[in-house]
């Protein structure tokens, strides 16, 4: 990890990617392939959890993985972090941290007789939080502004952060005790949850074999530079969509806010996200455009968090159930018509 100048200044962001241009589709499915095999020889027989957290990191966004412990979800977000030549930070979430803990602290420098700020963990590339929900509302809030705008507000100075910036945040049923629900405005920042689940019984008894002696993590090493990445990144940024897709994702979105079953509907931030969600995911598949396949197949984990149904019944993660708030989505889908001459992939 690298470390931060002795003072730091406003504006100063860490490790801040280079402007690149995009790159061939090939050599971004040769780089994303080498990604997704080294964090697979940690995460056994999750490819499709595998895929979107690198599509949530190409589309600049922030990731919450949700489920019960011990299924492997900080270990994703450590593999993740480590496959890439970035700065990565993590924050264990209890319910005595505070918003400071997290955003860094003015300090007072006797020998220059003035105050100096000290940087908290959330300068960093990649920032691990750790069973988010275990930490008090209060404390959960300090990060809206940095996963929003990039930026930290302390004493009155604002400090701009590394790009790119992404938060890949755990968390645990919120019946489970010490945890709080997610406040609104923060599921909407992030642009996708996923669920582990567990692991089949193959998968298992590998990890029973593989992890007997040493933990996978140490023996991973970053496969993609910093440069490399941003031209990823760029690239990911340049797929096309069409006006008649974004059409689309703006029709789904408009109908759950309109929809009987729910009271509380995808918001604007949710649909710009589902479409630079859908762009990375395009690129992963070595296209360079978007297909409504591409919206159908994010719509659940891109809008699924940020939803709440009208009648709040099976309550789990977040306050509704995940399975009623999916099949809500997908009837919403059904019944949404695609526009005359966007291509699909069936």
């Amino acid at each position: 990890m690298k470390s931060f100048p002795a003072k730091f200044e406003p504006g100063h962001a860490e490790v801040t990617l280079p402007v690149a241009a995009a790159m061939p589709i090939e050599n971004f499915l040769n780089l994303s392939g080498k990604i997704i095999r080294t964090i697979e020889t940690v995460i056994d027989g999750k490819n499709e959890a595998v895929r979107i957290a690198l599509m949530v990191l190409l589309a600049e966004g922030h990731l919450l993985i949700e489920d019960v412990p011990g299924v492997g979800k900080t270990m994703l977000a450590r593999a993740l972090a480590r496959s890439v030549d970035l700065s990565v930070s993590r924050i264990q979430f209890t319910p005595d941290l505070l918003p400071a803990d997290i955003t860094g602290v003015s300090v007072f420098n006797q020998s220059d007789r003035e105050f100096e700020f000290k940087p908290g963990p959330v300068f960093a590339n990649i920032v691990i939080g750790d069973e988010i929900n275990r930490a008090s509302p209060k404390t959960q809030s300090a990060l809206l502004e940095s996963m929003e705008e990039r930026q930290v507000t302390v004493d009155g100075k604002t400090y701009l952060l590394a790009h790119p910036f992404t938060v890949v945040a755990t968390q645990n049923p919120i019946e489970m005790e010490g945890t709080y629900a997610l406040p609104e405005a923060q599921r909407d920042r992030f642009m996708a949850r996923i669920s582990m689940g567990y692991p089949d019984a193959d998968s298992e008894i590998a990890m029973l074999r593989t992890r007997a002696t040493s933990s996978p993590l140490d023996a991973l090493t970053p496969v993609v530079g910093s440069t490399e990445l941003a031209s990823m990144i760029a690239t990911a940024r340049g797929v096309f969509a069409s006006p008649a897709v974004e059409q689309y994702a703006v029709a789904i979105a408009q109908a759950t806010r309109r929809d009987s079953d729910l009271r509380l509907g995808a918001s604007p931030r949710a649909t710009l996200q589902l479409v630079r969600a859908a762009k990375a995911r395009a690129a992963l598949d070595g296209r360079e455009f978007v297909l409504p396949d591409d919206i159908n197949a994010l719509a659940v984990p891109v809008f699924g968090h940020r939803l709440i149904p009208a009648g709040r019944v099976g309550v789990t993660v977040g306050g509704y159930s995940g399975d009623t708030i999916a099949d809500i989505i997908t009837r919403i889908i059904a019944e949404t018509h695609v526009p005359l001459g966007v291509r699909s992939g069936g």
